[in-house]
């Protein structure tokens, strides 16, 4: 008869060989390969790619209208003002009379210089037949040479006082005329400074009324002398081709954009001391008179054409710690890199990019969080990497 114990320790090897074979299958479920851990996605952001190409440079400049041409109406002649011959704010005509002076006292002075005149003539014409005969009397010894002299002398002055005579009689010939005040210029005139009876002095500083030629306009512009500077120095490089007549366009105050364009004229040889800024003046048809002197505008102006720009859309530009621009660049490797930008002005939604960038560059606009230098990505063209490369 077997003993209690043995009994006991046989019946119990069973469930300990079962045991041990699930902990043994339950190790070999832990190191399958399903059970591993999944590897990272690599993250995919969008990307446009840089194009070059030649970009037009316009600049917004303020500036503000002034007339074509500007005319202040003052008397040449003294006297009380007897009648206003235009309507205020009327289109006129150069030589259109606008004031009548009184010329009661430069009628009477022209009658008097015709007088004065024709009794100097009439002593010329004395002195001439003295000085003939006198001339046959010297030729026979009659008279002494003296003689003769003395009747030369006194032609020709009868002759000075007759020159002298006639132009007494031009010069209130022209005061008379000047009684008559006339415009000068085509153009528009203002209100009048002066009424009916109102004494007028010539050469006085306060003037009658002001004509402006309105069509065409001018538009006073101020420019940085910096950016000036900076543009024509690229252009001495051969990095901005310049424009042959550069075109300017018009905002005016309410936003809107003027219908007709305009051309750069000149640029001020100095610089404004205390602005800063150089003025340029372009000129702009106006026939229907919407713009009148005074009107704040903004202009764009063309200043020339850079060759082979290239641009890039803002949103993929950031700004580090010290103000420098950079911009996420995905390699040929597909790793991303920074880079370093020198940026130029702002055209539109982009930067021009002078230095840090080449065509053909990858540049990250969507997806900048997910990323940071070093890590592989994956390069999708942005949803509106068409405009933005443009």
């Amino acid at each position: 008869m077997m003993p209690r114990s043995r009994v006991q320790v046989v019946r119990a090897a069973p469930f300990a060989v079962a045991s041990f074979l699930v902990l043994l299958l339950a190790g070999c479920d832990s190191t399958s390969p399903g059970a591993a851990k999944a590897a990272p996605a690599v993250p995919e952001v969008g990307v446009v790619t840089v194009a070059a190409s030649n970009l037009p440079l316009q600049t917004e400049l303020p500036g503000r209208t002034s007339a074509f041409r500007k005319a202040e109406v003052r008397p040449q002649v003294s006297g009380i003002i007897q009648q206003r011959l235009f309507t205020e704010g009327a289109e006129i005509k150069a030589g259109t009379a606008l004031y009548q002076i009184d010329p009661a006292s430069y009628k009477a002075a022209v009658s008097s210089a015709q007088a004065e005149l024709a009794r100097a003539q009439a002593a010329l014409a004395a002195a001439d037949a003295r000085e003939k005969r006198y001339q046959n009397l010297v030729a026979i010894k009659a008279i002494s040479q003296q003689d003769y002299d003395d009747t030369l002398a006194s032609r020709n002055q009868a002759r000075a006082a007759v020159a002298v005579a006639k132009a007494a009689l031009e010069s209130a010939s022209i005061n008379l005329k000047y009684t008559r005040v006339l415009a000068p210029i085509d153009g528009v005139i203002s209100k009048s400074a002066v009424t009916e009876g109102a004494l007028v002095n010539a050469g006085q500083a306060d003037v009658l009324a002001d004509i402006l030629q309105l069509d065409p306009i001018y538009v006073d512009v101020s420019q940085s002398a910096d950016e000036l500077l900076q543009l024509r120095r690229q252009m001495k490089h051969g990095q901005v081709v310049a424009v042959d007549s550069a075109k300017v366009r018009l905002i005016l105050e309410d936003g809107s954009l003027y219908e007709h364009e305009g051309s750069l004229q000149f640029a001020e040889v100095g610089v404004n001391e205390s602005t800063g800024t150089v003025t340029l003046r372009a000129q702009f048809p106006n026939p229907d008179r919407l713009l009148l002197p005074g009107m704040f505008v903004r202009a764009q102006v063309e200043e020339g054409v850079r060759n082979n720009a290239i641009l890039v859309a803002q949103r993929g530009v950031t700004r580090d710690r010290t103000g420098s621009a950079t911009a996420m660049v995905v390699s040929q490797e597909g790793i991303v890199e920074q880079r370093q930008l020198i940026t130029g002005r702002a055209v539109g939604d982009q930067w021009l990019v002078l230095d840090g960038l080449a065509e053909g560059d990858q540049v990250i606009v969507e997806g900048l969080q997910k990323v940071k230098p070093g890590v592989p990505v994956k390069a999708v063209p942005a949803a509106d990497s068409n405009s933005a490369g443009e």
